[in-house]
């Protein structure tokens, strides 16, 4: 009598699922074990469980780090200058965000304002006039509640919603 076919989707009982995975890895090592022995294969099989858990197999007389190199030597591939371009990449876009942040924030103190046309002046004064009603409204709310509730009580109230450090 043979097994029926299994919708392929993903279970949603973790146990089912953990026990699933548990008995479908051994099956997939047994035949990386097998195609080894039968055919002389060089393996390395690498697997990552959905609860973060390592499981490996690399056929004997080789290392992970043999096979990939074997793998980028036959495709033509530096797997990892790639991946070094790609955070250089990275690393140079942060760097250019990072640098236009500083650049606007000494421009909102009042430095670096060299090289700004009239149009840029004009959105930074719209900016800082925004930041400025917002400070003004933030202190009318303070006083406000001050003159309601005193000091100490005001302290504890504006340390609870985070308008203050505390």
């Amino acid at each position: 009598m043979g097994r029926g076919k299994i919708e392929i989707k993903k279970i949603e009982n973790s146990t089912n699922r953990q026990v699933t995975y548990s008995k479908r890895r051994n099956g997939i090592f047994k035949k990386a074990k097998e195609l080894t022995v039968l055919c002389d294969a060089k393996i390395s099989l690498i697997m990552l469980s959905s609860t973060r858990k390592f499981h490996e197999y690399t056929s004997p007389n080789t290392t992970t780090k043999k096979t990939i190199d074997l793998y980028q030597s036959t495709l033509g591939v530096d797997i990892w200058s790639t991946h070094y371009e790609k955070m250089q990449e990275n690393l140079k876009r942060l760097k250019e965000i990072n640098n236009k942040l500083r650049r606007e924030i000494r421009q909102r103190t009042g430095e670096d304002m060299s090289g700004l046309n009239l149009q840029e002046l004009c959105h930074l004064q719209e900016n800082i006039t925004e930041s400025l009603a917002e400070i003004r409204e933030r202190k009318v709310m303070i006083d406000t509640l001050l003159l309601h509730f005193g000091v100490v009580p005001l302290i504890l109230c504006l340390s609870r919603i985070k308008l203050i450090p505390f």
